[in-house]
């Protein structure tokens, strides 16, 4: 696809996302929808206003009413989107810097469209082909009032509530300034816990802290928990799809280790995982454990929610899927990714753990080593070559390559992954192990034979 990347669409505000762009886009959402209604949500970015304002213009053209959200957390878009039966067009760039901005496309159901239905709406702003409405069909707006609520509600409702608040857990919130700050510690109060908050300001500058939750962003939140007597950290991303957490010492848990130990709790022999290319050998070494199929997609979200939804189809059962951002699924509540759900989940895993601290209850997912490196390249022609070179090594690798989304060569305790970046001149290469020297060593002859092809 030309404009949808793996999740929605995204670039600079003004440069490369434009009003007119995202006119467009909901002119063409609304043709191909033909829906009575449609919803408008943002995030906190400065510039989301403008973008919905846009949107609810474009989509009010080819004849929608249009429900104006205002600023709601995406997993609340999705829970209202499934209960008033509407689609929605989102204004928000998820992890990405403030200058940032972009549009998700949700369904009826609450969860975001799958490729195809993306593709035949790319086309339509391609082809500038629309179905315009004249002055007598034009579309109105109402503005809704209690999306929150509603959400809130429905997800503490969706939890052991009563297991959480027994638990007597202090939980330290950072959503960044971001869409979570307005239900993220209201969540957790409302399931018995007791909330520190650090970040939980709406502002689209994010002035405490880069949107994207990883570890060296954390910093606050980290010193929030070890200076209390916070039993865990709970960060979130820009539109409160992702969360990942801080353990009792204020030390960082990777986003694949808390994806393994809640793929862990919930898996029986015969389900599947859905999970990215690049998935953790943890995850690897779970659905092993469980006797459970591990499927591989490309990168992103709409891939994962596209074979999920196959393989519900074909009636097989996917307690749990998602990358380890800290994006994970929980399909049988609903295929979207939710940061406060997530959240709430792993706050069920401290429930049923008898008192041991999160370090204890990830220990035995965390001790793996993960290496990643990057090889630059000048041009397309380069970029061939150097996968080209990538291509003749895997194929005399000693192991089977998947070819999902690059080349990756899984060794059962160990694995290595070379694909192009999406969004930046490079080779990505990744490897895993328990065995640091095994992992730092794929990842140098991999890069070594990437880099013959110059």
């Amino acid at each position: 696809m030309e404009l949808f990347g793996s999740s929605g669409i995204r670039g600079v505000a003004l440069r490369y996302l434009t009003p007119a762009l995202v006119l467009d886009i909901a002119k063409a959402a609304g043709t191909v929808w033909d829906a009575d209604r449609v919803a408008v949500a943002r995030d906190t970015r400065t510039t989301g206003e403008l973008f919905a304002n846009a949107a609810a213009s474009g989509l009010a053209a080819v004849g929608c009413d249009v429900d104006r959200l205002g600023v709601v957390p995406t997993p609340a878009v999705g829970n209202y989107c499934e209960s008033a039966e509407v689609p929605a067009v989102l204004v928000t760039a998820s992890h990405n810097p403030p200058e940032f901005n972009g549009i998700k496309l949700v369904g009826d159901d609450g969860v975001e469209l799958s490729v195809d239905v993306l593709e035949r709406i790319e086309r339509r702003v391609l082809d500038d082909e629309y179905d315009h409405a004249d002055w007598r069909t034009a579309g109105e707006t109402t503005p809704i009032e209690g999306v929150v609520d509603e959400y809130v509600d429905q997800l503490v409702a969706a939890v052991d509530c009563e297991a959480i608040a027994d638990a007597d857990l202090t939980v330290a919130v950072d959503p960044g300034h971001g869409a979570a700050s307005v239900a993220s510690p209201r969540i957790y109060r409302e399931l018995g816990c007791e909330v520190l908050t650090v970040n939980a300001t709406p502002d689209g500058h994010f002035p405490g802290r880069d949107s994207e939750p990883v570890g060296e962003n954390l910093g606050a939140l980290s010193r929030v928990v070890a200076t209390s007597d916070a039993d865990v950290g709970i960060a979130h991303d820009g539109d409160a799809d992702r969360a990942v957490f801080v353990d009792e010492n204020g030390t960082f848990v990777d986003g694949d280790t808390s994806f393994a130990a809640m793929a862990d709790a919930c898996l029986e022999p015969g389900d599947a995982v859905v999970s990215a290319v690049n998935v953790s050998q943890r995850l690897v070494d779970v659905c092993a454990d469980n006797d459970a199929d591990l499927e591989l997609t490309p990168i992103g979200a709409t891939n994962i929610i596209t074979r999920t939804r196959e393989l519900h189809e074909e009636g097989t059962n996917v307690p749990v899927a998602g990358e380890g951002n800290g994006g994970v699924f929980f399909p049988p509540y609903r295929l979207s990714r939710d940061g406060a759900y997530i959240g709430a989940r792993f706050l069920e895993l401290l429930a049923a753990a008898d008192g041991a601290p999160v370090s204890e209850v990830v220990a035995p997912y965390a001790d793996y080593h993960f290496v990643r490196e990057n090889v630059e390249y000048a041009d397309d022609d380069e970029r061939d070559e150097l996968l080209s070179a990538a291509r003749a090594y895997v194929e005399t690798a000693d192991a089977e390559p998947n070819t999902t989304d690059g080349y990756r060569l899984d060794y059962g305790d160990a694995w290595v992954l070379v694909r192009p970046s999406g969004t930046e001149p490079k080779i990505r290469i990744y490897a895993e192990s328990a065995d640091a020297d095994r992992a730092e060593r794929l990842a140098k002859d991999m890069r070594v034979a990437v880099e013959s092809g110059r």
